[in-house]
């Protein structure tokens, strides 16, 4: 499929001029959220529903909210009596005739879609621009049963599309490039931040972001934490707007679970996917989340929020030794002279990648999370620290300590921290910890993504900053911590679980080796 200005009546941004028609087939929130975006940026919209009372109930709904954004000085009386009349609805294809762009947001079942596209593309010209809204389902399947596959293309709004304005734009296996352009330029015509990425598994967002809650999930599995205490390290530590357990549960255990699910056996079952045996008990419990009463947390009336295991004030060491490089956990040492703590700078610190570590006068050493038990430190008493997002800024920092440690050195660690103005969860001995192990793995996934040819660095940081709220865009952050950390920290996990599922990526190790090449440093 060629597309021209004059066969789909372009703007002067490549996008489908404001004056063509744009389709919605299916009513429900997607729909109309889709519909009022195009809406609003000048189509005339066709919101199309099998059911009449759907799509009546639709148009409503979307007329309710322009409202509303009047009434919120948000757009004027004459915008929205404007776009009022530029909505029409349907119940019969036949009215789709006159598209330039159809956007298909109806139920996720592949059957359903390739027969309601093939329907769609008796009615449409063949310059009309086929599209759909799935979230899980492969654009390359959907576009399977189409006579002209080269149109058709993944449009991924997020909900609800009127406010996000992340849209992931899928090329499938047939999608023409032109196409594609099209719909990039169209998207961001309309107001909204596109990415474009190829057909993949969960896309871009979906795909990236299973080890923000699988790493959580694993911790808890493994008796590290309490999902408050994991919530409160990822929020305040790893800079994360919620938790794992709090934003599950706000999305829905079923619904998370599924894509985890999907993701998974859309990839062959591979290790990095798999879904977790706690959350699937949750599910079949019918712990839902919010929207059942109950997930992870209670929320009846009356339930209070469980709190994060937060350690009692213990008193701060006079001095410290800092021997090596910490890394990104450098600041920390300004923080500890701040509160009147003495540092001593000196050297002897391991040959490891990651191999600072802060020295305590009883006898124990602080050490960024490595991948690794604190129990295998050998005559000294280890205690790790969490990866932080900003060391300087974080009001929590989680340490984990072997079973025998004892809790005179512990309280020196703890007392540092909190002389530094931290709170401080100690959880147990878990390999990479909370927010260093998932970072990591972000990190990797995305290396790997890129390197794969699914997206580009920058979108794949874009769509993870808007899609989900990440406070940083993996690869940026990656560069951040550095990916020498990065993969050996990975390589540690590796040699604790070796199932494949902390293995570095190919992209990972290389982008390690590369920070150091003009160093000669070939660790």
């Amino acid at each position: 499929m060629t597309v021209t200005d004059a066969t789909t009546g372009t703007s002067g941004t490549g996008a489908i001029a404001p004056d063509r028609v744009v389709a919605v087939v299916g009513a429900g929130t997607m729909g109309q959220g889709i519909a009022q975006v195009a809406l609003l940026a000048g189509h005339r919209v066709r919101l199309y529903d099998v059911v009449a009372e759907q799509a009546h109930a639709g148009a409503g709904a979307i007329l309710a909210r322009l409202e509303r954004l009047t009434e919120k000085g948000r757009l004027t009386e004459d915008a929205r009596s404007a776009a009022a009349l530029r909505l029409e609805q349907s119940t019969s294809l036949a009215d789709l005739a006159d598209s330039a762009l159809v956007v298909e947001a109806v139920v996720e079942r592949l059957p359903v879609k390739q027969e309601l596209f093939a329907a769609i593309e008796e009615v449409v010209a063949d310059d009309c621009v086929l599209a759909t809204n799935t979230s899980s389902l492969s654009v390359t399947a959907i576009a399977g049963a189409l006579r002209r596959p080269g149109r058709f293309v993944g449009l991924h709004f997020f909900n609800p599309a009127p406010l996000l304005p992340l849209v992931e734009v899928v090329s499938g296996f047939a999608t023409d490039e032109d196409v594609a352009a099209l719909a990039y330029a169209t998207a961001k015509a309309w107001g909204k931040t596109p990415v474009r990425c190829t057909d993949t598994p969960g896309f871009i967002v979906n795909r990236l972001a299973r080890p923000f809650y699988a790493e959580a999930f694993a911790v808890y599995e493994e008796r590290g934490a309490d999902p408050a205490t994991i919530d409160a390290v990822l929020r305040e530590c790893g800079g994360f707007k919620m938790g794992a357990f709090e934003l599950t549960d706000l999305i829905g255990q079923d619904v998370n679970e599924a894509v985890t699910r999907s993701v998974w056996e859309s990839f062959f079952q591979h290790p990095k996917f798999v879904p977790s045996l706690a959350q699937r008990r949750l599910v079949e419990s019918g712990r839902h989340g919010r929207k059942s009463g109950r997930g992870w947390y209670a929320y009846g009336e009356g339930e209070q929020a469980p709190e994060p295991h937060t350690a009692p004030h213990a008193p701060a060491p006079e001095a410290i030794v800092a021997r090596g490089d910490l890394g990104p956990a450098e600041p920390l040492l300004e923080l500890f002279e701040a509160a009147g703590v003495k540092v001593t700078r000196a050297g002897g610190g391991s040959d490891d990648v990651i191999g600072g570590r802060i020295d305590l006068p009883g006898g124990g050493q602080l050490r960024p999370a490595d991948g690794r038990h604190s129990f295998e430190s050998g005559e000294h008493a280890t205690i790790s620290f969490d990866l932080a997002l900003d060391y300087v800024r974080a009001p929590r920092i989680a340490l984990s300590t072997a079973a025998g440690t004892p809790p005179a050195v512990l309280e020196e660690a703890v007392g540092l921290f909190q002389a530094a103005g931290k709170r401080v969860s100690v959880i147990g001995d878990v390999p990479g910890m909370i927010v260093a192990r998932t970072v990591a793995m972000l990190v990797d996934l995305a290396a790997d993504a890129v390197d794969r040819g699914v997206a580009s660095a920058e979108d794949v940081d874009t769509a993870m900053r808007l899609g989900v709220n990440y406070p940083a865009g993996p690869l940026e952050w990656g560069a951040a911590v550095g990916f020498r950390r990065i993969r050996e920290l990975l390589a540690e996990l590796h040699e604790r679980y070796p199932t494949g599922r902390y293995a570095p990526a190919p992209g990972t190790i290389r982008r390690g080796y590369e920070e150091h090449q003009e160093s000669g440093d070939s660790r």
